[in-house]
This record gives structure tokens, C-alpha cells and sequence, in this order.
């Protein structure tokens, strides 16, 4: 660590506990990054350097707040932030100012964080590419003609660089998992009701999630002991506290039952992308467990999803006129579901749970690449073709994630290794519901094991 950006928050948060360092030195080291590698990537899109800087002199004046006390964090536009610009990456909403704060950004400020400002996101948080009218393309900091992934590709490249030591993101189809696998960096999509979220509309939704971002599986945790936990604004909303996440993620996992899907029964996976997650095998065999090459039976996962997120677009969206074409089409999907359809997507869903259950009888976790290509140009609003075989729309190419959402239990994304033109590729890490800190855990010791996190971007100006 030669500079405060580059320390974990962890490191930060021990730092700032023992005083060595004001949480106004954090604040101001970050915004420096922030002002001399933003414009190269364009994670940042709403900045309040002055509001920041007056959170950390009020923190360093009085007592130690929580777990992140002094910790510079970036919320997605996706989050309401009272009295800081929330556009949900729409036009329709470039200038919308919200009045309260959604429950995570209450518990990141009652913990003690700091925030920086609001990260990039496509509108509404549709697919998995960030760019939008309003505020223009993310840009991947490991090679800026690439994309950052998406939905929450501004807060995966913004923590790649070092501008922000935490940042929250949302997973419905992969929108966490991806840019983190596309950013060499950390991603948890939650239990659903792990960390609770109001919803006016949909609040027994469980596809969409909240869930952190980090530089590394220990900061995750961190960054969920704060804001996990019971809150009645949801329904879904689960008993245990974020004390648990504060619990040590050393492990031993010798004897441990992994099974190792190459393609999780026949998904097209680039080949390059295929070669670093084959790399998996050997790390989790060096840690004592035994891997098996198993695939999962996720039949029906395809309808399951595709039916309950279109239904989910035209309840939510489909009363707005002018948003763009990627939500437009979502929305008349949903507008032609019929009930019969949708019964027969949570038959489709029952069945593939009770057989998961199964499978995680016999298997501890299960192994698999987050995304079935590496980042492709910034310029593509989509991946059209994996190995020369078409997708048939923008939602195919994100499969490898968007199958495992329908499971309903936590999914890590952790760095696996880059392709031999230095892109970063992810592996996910997948547990039976309600076992977050069983993943965190051995995502923790896989990290260490390979270390390919927490490598500085290449072609970053200021870097």
C-alpha cells in the first residue's frame, strides 16, 4: 500500500480505528482518485466532494460509528440518496432529487460510511452493459475499448481503480456478479431478504437483490455486517442479523464436496473464459476439498426466469412512456404473460428447487463460471455470438448467471484468473440458500490461494 486508495477497506478500517489516519485524509486520497481516473472510465456520475468531506471532519469529531466508520462508499443510481441526484440511469429521470434514503443508505451512514456519490448503471438497471442516455458508457479499467459489465459496472469499475472502498450493488440476472467477473473484483448476490429493500410494487419479488461490492471477499463481509439484517420494510426480510458476517472466514475445507460445472450443462462458454475457469479446479483441490466434474439439473430455469422478469417489467415500468429500447422490450414481454404461464413458471420453480436440494446433499457448493464471455467492446450494446453461434437477444448471453438467480440462494463472485490479453474472468461460487457466510468463506480461501485480486488496473490515466 503506498497510497490510502490502494488499501482494502479492511486495512482502511484499522487504520482509522487506531487513528494512524483521519477519516478526512481517506476521504480526500479517494476524491483525488476519483478526480484523476473518472474521467477515463466514467464510473462516477454524481459527485459531493463537499458533502463528503464534512461526513469525515463530523466522523473524526466524535465517536467510532460502526463497522464502516470512515469508509469512503459509492451508491448505485439505482438507490434513493435524499437530497443527491438519483437518476436510475433514464432520461426521464435525469434531474430527480429524492427526498428520503432507501434502507441500505440509512445503514451504510448509521455504521459510519462515507458517501462519495452515485455510480453508473444502465436505466433501470437493464442489462448487463452500463451505458445510458444520461450519463454515457462505463468503461472497463483493465481496458478502456471494453465494457465494465452491468448493471452495476460503475461501482465494479470504481472500486477496480481504487475511487471508493465499497459499493453496493443489485443482481437480478447477474447485474452484481457480472461487472464484478468483468472488473477483477468481489460481488455477493445475497439470499434473497439478506439485506432487505422496500418495494412498493413487487416486495415478495426474490429475483432482484441488493448486495455489496468490494476489492475482496474480507471486505465484502465487512460491508454486510452493516447492512444485513432484519427490517419489517420487507417481507422476505430474514431473522439473522449482520452480526454474522462479522464471524472469521478462515476455514479449513479439507474433505469439503465441491461440484465444478464447466457450463452448467451445456451453456456456450468462450473459450478463453473457459480455460481460466478450468484453472478453478486445481485451487480448490490445493485447499483440500474434492471436486467433481457435476452439472446441475436446472431445467425449467430459463422459462422460470425469463416469464417472472417480464411480468416484473410491465408491473413496474409499464406505465412510463419514453424509456429505452432495452426496458420498452421487457415490458411488452411481460404485458403478453398470462397466469397460466406464470403458474406454470413457479411449478418449473418448485420442482428445480426441490432437485437443488438434493444436489446440495450431495455437494457442499457449486463452482461455475459468472460470465460466459470476457468483456467485450464498449461500443457492442450487447454480445451478439459466443464461439460463432448467435444469441437470440440481449438476455442469452448472461445465461451462466441468470439461471443461478432462480435458485434463491447466495452466489460469489470472485477473481479466477485473466484471459491472455489480460482480461479478468470470475468464478461464482453458489451455496444452498441462506449459507452466505459458507460462501464468503471459501471464496475467502480461494482468493488467497490464487491472488489474482487487488491487481492494479493497467490503462487507467493516473494509474
Amino acid at each position: 500500500m503506498s497510497t490510502l486508495h490502494e488499501a482494502s477497506a479492511v486495512e482502511l478500517s484499522g487504520l482509522l480505528r487506531e487513528r494512524s489516519v483521519s477519516a478526512v485524509e481517506v476521504t480526500e486520497a479517494h476524491l483525488r482518485r476519483i478526480e484523476a481516473v473518472n474521467p477515463a472510465v466514467n464510473a462516477i456520475v454524481t459527485l459531493v466532494a463537499d458533502q463528503a468531506l464534512a461526513r469525515a471532519a463530523e466522523l473524526d469529531a466524535g465517536p467510532w460509528r460502526g463497522p464502516l466508520h470512515g469508509l469512503p462508499v459509492g451508491h448505485k443510481d439505482l438507490v434513493d440518496t435524499a437530497g443527491v441526484r438519483t437518476t436510475y440511469g433514464s432520461r426521464l429521470f435525469a434531474h430527480h432529487v429524492p427526498t428520503a434514503d432507501d434502507l441500505l443508505v440509512t445503514r451504510v451512514r448509521e455504521a459510519g460510511g462515507v458517501m462519495l456519490g452515485k455510480t453508473n448503471t444502465p436505466e433501470f438497471g437493464t442489462g448487463s452493459h452500463t451505458v445510458n442516455e444520461v450519463f454515457g458508457a462505463t468503461r472497463n479499467p483493465y481496458d478502456l475499448s471494453k465494457s465494465a459489465g452491468g448493471s452495476s459496472g460503475g461501482a465494479a469499475a470504481a472500486l477496480a481503480t481504487g475511487m471508493v472502498a465499497l459499493a453496493d450493488g443489485s443482481d437480478m440476472g447477474g447485474s452484481l456478479r457480472n461487472p464484478a467477473s468483468f472488473c477483477n473484483i468481489v460481488g455477493l448476490r445475497p439470499t434473497p431478504g439478506r439485506v432487505p429493500f422496500r418495494s412498493a410494487t413487487a416486495a415478495w419479488y426474490t429475483l432482484g437483490v441488493s448486495g455489496p461490492m468490494a476489492r475482496t471477499v474480507a471486505d465484502v463481509a465487512l460491508f454486510m455486517s452493516a447492512i444485513a439484517g432484519f427490517d419489517p420494510v420487507s417481507p422476505l426480510a430474514i431473522r439473522e442479523g449482520g452480526e454474522v458476517f462479522a464471524a472469521p472466514l478462515d476455514r479449513d475445507f479439507t474433505g469439503t464436496r465441491i461440484a465444478f460445472s464447466p457450463d452448467l450443462g451445456g451453456l456456450l462458454v468462450d473459450t478463453e473464459t473457459a480455460k481460466v475457469t478450468a484453472s478453478a479446479v486445481q485451487v480448490l483441490t490445493g485447499l483440500g476439498a474434492t471436486v467433481e466434474t457435476a452439472d446441475p439439473d436446472l431445467d425449467g430455469a430459463e422459462e422460470t426466469f425469463r416469464t417472472y422478469r417480464s411480468w416484473y417489467y410491465a408491473l413496474n415500468f409499464g406505465d412510463l412512456a419514453g424509456v429505452g429500447p432495452n426496458v420498452a422490450w421487457n415490458v411488452e414481454q411481460g404485458r403478453e404473460v398470462t397466469g397460466n404461464e406464470l403458474a406454470r413458471a413457479e411449478r418449473l420453480r418448485s420442482a428445480l428447487y426441490h432437485r437443488m436440494n438434493a444436489f446440495f446433499d450431495r455437494f457442499d457448493f457449486l463452482v461455475a463460471p459468472v460470465s460466459q464471455v470476457p468483456p467485450f467492446p464498449v461500443e457492442d450494446p450487447y454480445v451478439t455470438e459466443i464461439n460463432g453461434r448467435p444469441m437470440p437477444d440481449y438476455l442469452a448471453w448472461m445465461r451462466s448467471c441468470y439461471w443461478i438467480s432462480v435458485l434463491g440462494g447466495p452466489a460469489l463472485s470472485v477473481p479466477c484468473g485473466f484471459t491472455e490479453g489480460g482480461l479478468p474472468v470470475g468464478v461464482q461460487i453458489i451455496g444452498r440458500p441462506w449459507a452466505d457466510l459458507d460462501v464468503l468463506q471459501l471464496g475467502h480461501a480461494f482468493e488467497r490461494a490464487t491472488g489474482h485480486g487487488r491487481i492494479t488496473p493497467p490503462g487507467v490515466p493516473g494509474t
